[in-house]
């Protein structure tokens, strides 16, 4: 076992220098921990190359001007802070956590323009997100919580902010034996996973849920690519809970969920189909090729 995230042997980028682990800190006055002012990626590096690597830095900036929050590296700075942290590592296979937020300094209330928007880049070797799931298919709660219209927040940002109902909701899954909860939306449409989109199939072609309230993945449109590469009709459109019904098979993508296959979702299952099966295959040698 590596141990508690905040005690392990290693190397975090921190602010444009490469820092021991364990002094790897912020003050307990950082602007992000009171007010969320904080936005982030979740990376997979395969065989020493980290996939979208590139897509991942580009949508942290605009994550961070969605926040009113001018983030102080370029693409290129982001990219090098990352393979210079898994090289001081020594991974060449690992998941890469790049965090930017408002630090201490001057403001301590709501606004916080005169305080310093630090970044950090860590990382650490992880194995399947939803454990065994991949081969029989992860079995989620319907979460109580919804997610926001973006008239309330900017729902396009991968802001940290957005994220304290997936936790809510993740707790109230695990209480009840599932892996993960499905959220639907403001209006009650399908939305999302707590940290991954939903595909769903019927008759042969994929529904998944138009992303115009919730976080367009990465992995999401790599997958609708690579589905539309083998023919396969993709519809991106609202889905009414009540369709979960009549779908055949259902799976999640994330850059941690990679391609999950889902068995349950409430009361309604579905299996684990050669669809489902061949784009997690596709998937998985896309991202080592």
């Amino acid at each position: 076992m590596a141990g508690a995230y905040d005690d392990r042997d290693g190397f975090i980028w921190m602010d444009g220098h490469l820092v021991p682990w364990r002094e790897a800190n912020v003050h307990v006055l950082s602007h992000a921990l009171h007010y969320a002012s904080s936005v982030f990626e979740g990376e997979r590096c395969y065989n020493g190359k980290i996939f979208k690597g590139v897509e991942h830095s580009e949508r942290l900036l605009r994550s961070g001007k969605l926040l009113d929050m001018d983030i102080p590296y370029t693409v290129e700075q982001i990219e090098t802070a990352k393979y210079d942290m898994l090289k001081a590592n020594g991974w060449t296979d690992a998941y890469v956590r790049v965090v930017a937020f408002r630090g201490a300094g001057e403001d301590m209330g709501v606004s916080s323009a005169r305080n310093p928007v630090r970044m950090a880049v860590a990382g650490w070797e992880w194995g399947a997100y939803y454990g065994d799931a991949k081969m029989k298919g992860a079995k989620l709660d319907i979460a109580k919580w919804r997610r926001p219209s973006p008239e309330t927040i900017p729902t396009a940002a991968k802001a940290a902010g957005l994220y304290m109902i997936c936790t809510m909701s993740k707790h109230t899954a695990e209480a009840k034996g599932c892996s993960d909860a499905l959220f639907f939306d403001f209006r009650g449409y399908v939305a999302e996973a707590t940290g991954a989109n939903v595909f769903f199939v019927k008759d042969g072609e994929v529904h998944t849920p138009d992303p115009d309230c919730i976080l367009n993945g990465i992995t999401r449109q790599t997958v609708i690519g690579m589905l539309r590469d083998k023919g396969i009709k993709v519809h991106e459109r609202y889905i009414m809970p009540e369709e979960l019904e009549g779908f055949e098979q259902c799976w999640l993508t994330g850059t941690a969920a990679e391609v999950t296959p889902v068995g349950q979702i409430g009361d309604y299952t579905f299996e684990v189909g050669a669809l489902t099966r061949n784009i997690a295959e596709s998937y998985e040698k896309l991202v080592r090729a």
